[in-house]
């Protein structure tokens, strides 16, 4: 079996994904969708994204990309590039979780896309890559209404690609 390059993100209707460094929602199911897809596993990050955590993820091995050279904190791994961090890696499955550029330039790579898409418009300053759903093939969903501890409705999608790259035509957001 090969190794499985996922994206994982939560993102609004307009493709928002944070805002000032921070989510511009509270989801609590989508925190442990999370949690359960990325445990015992390798998580791959820009270094904003790290900082705006309250540090390392637990029970999962933190790698976090930054130009910075200096830069270090305990528990986590440094790498300068995506590519530098994914063969720091090795061999088994990856999530990368973040940010903007980041999820942009693992894009072409994933093999397997793990989506939240919360059904709000929010403002925001970083937002999701627009990708063509001809490259993907959706293999499981599960809604969650507004309720009690989620004030928007969400949607976890799979998608496993179907095509062997990304193609220089149709970049198009996901239609429902």
């Amino acid at each position: 079996m090969s190794r499985r390059l996922i994206l994982i993100a939560a993102y609004a209707q307009n493709r928002v994904i944070g805002q000032a460094g921070n989510m511009p929602w509270h989801l609590p199911n989508d925190l442990k969708h999370f949690m359960r897809a990325t445990l015992g596993g390798v998580v791959i990050m820009g270094r904003k994204t790290f900082e705006s955590l309250n540090g390392p993820l637990s029970r999962r091995r933190n790698i976090v990309i930054t130009r910075n050279s200096n830069w270090r904190h305990e528990g986590v791994d440094r790498a300068a590039s995506l590519e530098e961090a994914l063969l720091a890696a090795g061999a088994g499955d990856v999530h990368i979780a973040g940010g903007g550029e980041i999820y942009r330039q693992a894009l072409p790579l994933a093999s397997h896309l793990d989506l939240t898409e919360i059904q709000a418009t929010p403002e925001g300053d970083t937002f999701f890559p627009e990708f063509s759903l001809a490259e993907w093939r959706e293999v499981s969903s599960e809604h969650h209404p507004v309720d009690d501890r989620h004030a928007h409705a969400f949607t976890f999608r799979m998608y496993e690609r179907v095509s062997a790259s990304v193609s220089d035509g149709d970049n198009g957001s996901p239609q429902n």
